[in-house]
């Protein structure tokens, strides 16, 4: 204990230290007190997290204590571990304790404080966490909630959040999980093994609640969740697949205390059930059952404000608000008249005000880069029965499905719609991944082979109008649906339209709100749709989207495509534990996606964002942006965005 008790004095004069010298440096470079002095009360918050930190490391294992910065290590001490909870004989992967990937405290023009304005494209349903149906939910969440290992923003590596170590079983059949004892819900309750299994046993997989989504993709490979001791879980899986470390570490940790309060049904019919151990938390948190009328309900702003009880530290922003704005010239102008901190600008609109407006970017950040969560966007095409009629669609037929991508001029579609901005994608890997075949090429644009394709399929002009029919004398035409509110979503029905009709096929377009979208993805209700995908992983699994098991009713093979060939290449990639030999698979499949053409693949987008300079510490990170780590600017700091 003594020598215990000297480190940590030791540790805390070194860091007291630098963070004086920090700001004696600083009063020298300006002459604003107060923001100065902000930043010391801030910091001391933060060095007694970071302490505390430091004392639990030494009591559990070899620690590296380092200098504000980043510098070189100060002190390098070992101590003995506690490994008692772990399988012996077995490697423990020790993890690093949680941290900012880029500390806002020690940046230039750090200060506490302020509101960060985040502007959505469609209307959220829901922020009820496996409940939520769209990635403005999914953008909440995440800073709500955390899960037991996260990808570092700088390397992609997988490294431990709520988790501070863990053993995964040569075989790949489990995985044993050690909880970080610093872990706190936003209640200052303690993250328990506990609270893991009830979030996977008792509200995924309880067939009760709609986590139709997750508990599709997890039912396959989660066999059991056992409580080893408090702070120990270990998960058991159905077959060693390359993804079952992420099905473990990846998703969202509830807290059983505050979620075993409602009942299914309150839980299925809620709107903002949110509460986590994250950076952030809602604004109004129901107290229980007798309290569901104080949550949040779409239609208005939602507001998360600073956990003033995050167990990692302490975010820099008093709070950040999200508001709908569906309409793409309205959100520009939001933002322009400091309506908005952030707004994902459409192509044109970025290349338009860069070109024009030459001062822009004096006030505002104009970020474009590639990242993991980079996706593609795309044309669903209805391969079974349509809906609660049983329908089928002309798109049942792969040449058909073919011969509507031939027909469309996809480089032409980013010239003119997204103003050159993207690449024609080719099927569902990024192509900056390994797992994209660099053999493979977009399908070309080539009408007359899509009029061969038509006719093999039994489409012709059979009387002269202009119009294809079968051999029953039925006309080609279908119904397109997309979301509205937007000018690109407008702008590709016209495009497609005009591009089918040239070939005498009938396209009537069905506009819908953005918040409808699932319920009609859900009931198979479409004969195409437009929509996109992103990752949220550096590798994902494609078992979810585009295989014959994930046609059921919930799950997310909404055309449902069935290709027995596409189902056992996925089996044996889900199965192949070396990552070249599962690129080669993945290859493979990328080749009968192209063939089959369930989703006609439109482009390959990177991101794009207008934010303003009134933050500092914006990082184009690999794995996108972190918001908990922005902070409002002093006024006599200017800082520039960094990758």
């Amino acid at each position: 204990m003594q020598n215990r008790f000297g480190i940590k004095d030791f540790v805390v004069i070194a860091l007291l230290l630098a963070i004086l010298a920090t700001l004696w440096l600083s009063m020298i470079q300006r002459d604003r007190q107060w923001p100065v002095l902000q930043s010391l009360v801030e910091q001391g918050r933060n060095l007694e997290s970071h302490v505390a930190g430091i004392e639990t490391r030494l009591q559990s294992g070899v620690a590296t204590v380092v200098p504000p910065g980043g510098a070189t290590p100060a002190v390098s001490l070992a101590v003995a571990r506690d490994e008692t909870w772990a399988r012996g004989g077995i490697a423990i992967a020790w993890q690093p304790e949680p941290a900012f990937a880029t500390d806002p405290a020690l940046v230039p023009g750090y200060r506490a404080g302020g509101e960060f304005v985040e502007i959505f494209e469609g209307q959220p349903s829901k922020v009820t966490p496996y409940l939520y149906a769209d990635v403005y939910g999914s953008r909440v969440v995440d800073r709500v909630c955390e899960s037991l290992a996260t990808f570092d923003p700088k390397t992609m590596r997988l490294v431990g959040s709520l988790s501070d170590a863990w053993q995964v079983d040569p075989d790949g059949l489990w995985i044993r999980v050690h909880i970080n004892p610093k872990a706190r819900f936003s209640d200052r309750t303690p993250v328990t093994a506990e609270d893991v299994r009830w979030t996977y046993m008792d509200f995924i997989m309880n067939t009760s609640i709609e986590a139709d989504r997750t508990r599709s993709t997890l039912a396959d490979v989660l066999a059991d969740v056992e409580v080893i001791d408090p702070m120990t879980i270990e998960f058991h899986f159905k077959d060693a697949l390359f993804t079952n470390i992420l099905a473990a570490m990846g998703n969202a940790i509830l807290s059983k205390k505050f979620y075993s309060q409602f009942e299914p049904a309150q839980i299925n019919q809620s709107t903002g059930l949110l509460m986590g151990s994250g950076p952030f938390m809602l604004e109004r948190i129901p107290t229980g059952a007798q309290d569901l009328a104080s949550q949040w309900t779409p239609g208005t702003d939602i507001v998360i404000v600073r956990n003033p009880n995050w167990w990692c530290g302490r975010a820099p922003l008093d709070q950040q608000r999200f508001r709908t704005i569906k309409d793409d010239l309205a959100r520009l102008v939001a933002f322009r008249n400091n309506e908005a901190s952030m707004v994902l600008p459409t192509s044109p609109q970025f290349n338009t005000v860069l070109r024009d407006e030459p001062e822009f970017e004096k006030a505002n950040y104009a970020l474009k880069w590639v990242n993991m969560r980079s996706g593609y966007s795309f044309i669903a095409w209805q391969c079974g029965p349509r809906g609660e009629t049983g329908r089928l669609t002309p798109f049942k037929d792969a040449r058909v499905r073919q011969a509507m991508t031939l027909l469309l001029d996809r480089e032409k579609m980013i010239r003119d719609i997204w103003d050159g901005i993207g690449t024609v994608a080719k099927g569902p890997f990024n192509p900056e991944s390994p797992a994209a075949n660099a053999a493979l090429s977009p399908m070309p644009f080539d009408p007359e082979a899509a009029m061969v394709l038509l006719k093999e399929a039994g489409w012709e002009d059979r009387n002269g109008d202009g119009i294809l029919e079968n051999a029953a004398g039925e006309k080609f035409e279908f119904e397109y649906t997309y979301a509205t509110g937007g000018e690109i979503g407008e702008r590709i029905a016209r495009f497609t339209q005009d591009s089918y009709k040239k070939a005498g096929i009938v396209m009537t377009t069905r506009p819908i709100d953005w918040s409808r979208y699932q319920d009609i993805i859900k009931s198979r209700d479409f004969d195409a749709l437009t929509m996109a995908w992103s990752a949220s992983a550096p590798e994902s699994d494609p078992k979810q989207i585009y295989h014959s098991e994930s046609m059921a009713k919930g799950r997310d093979n909404f055309t449902q495509w069935s290709s027995p060939a596409a189902d056992v290449l996925i089996e044996q990639g889900r199965r192949a534990m070396d990552e070249q030999t599962r690129m080669l698979i993945w290859h493979q499949l990328e080749a009968v996606i192209a063939k089959e053409q369930p989703y006609t693949f439109i482009r390959v987008a990177p991101w794009l964002r207008f934010i303003k300079r009134d933050f500092g510490n914006v990082r184009m990170y690999k794995t996108g942006l972190s918001p908990e780590e922005f902070f409002f600017v002093s006024p006599a700091a200017t800082i520039a965005p960094s990758s």
